[in-house]
């Protein structure tokens, strides 16, 4: 049985492009602020949830919609399948090559499993991140640019 998204479009887990909802959907906007175990895989994820729900996001929006004269929903909307859409981006941005190079160094560290091995992987991250950033941060007298 193949997956469908809740308007019923194809899709294999990702986000469907094809299709918005014709009809609005209302949900709550509900701060969250735990508990959650100190060992729990997805911890940084939930205190980053936690953190953010003290924050009012709706005065933004409200604010944005208001100075560009587009409905508050679809503000949202945008705000929400841009950010859910965020993972994506980055690897059109990368590519696939790139990400699997950046990988590779984390998974041998993992294999190895010792501290010296993830150090290694670190500087090695640390050398390819700086060389993929010298364009953008370096003098245009020195890159050609």
């Amino acid at each position: 049985m193949e997956a469908t998204d809740p308007w019923g479009s194809p899709t294999d887990g990702g986000v469907s492009l094809d299709r918005v909802p014709d009809h609005p959907r209302t949900i709550e906007l509900a701060g969250w602020t735990g508990p959650w175990e100190p060992d729990d895989p997805d911890a940084n994820f939930k205190a980053d949830v936690a953190l953010y729900s003290r924050v009012d996001p709706m005065e933004t929006i409200s604010r944005l919609a208001a100075a560009m004269e587009i409905p508050e929903g679809a503000v949202v909307h945008y705000v929400l399948a841009k950010w859910a859409s965020g993972g994506s981006g980055a690897l059109l941005e990368l590519g696939p090559s790139m990400v699997h190079r950046l990988w590779a160094p984390v998974q041998t560290a993992e294999q190895d499993g010792t501290d010296t091995a993830r150090l290694e992987a670190y500087e090695q991250l640390h050398q390819m991140i700086s060389w993929l950033r010298h364009p953008l941060i370096a003098d245009e007298a020195d890159t050609g640019y």
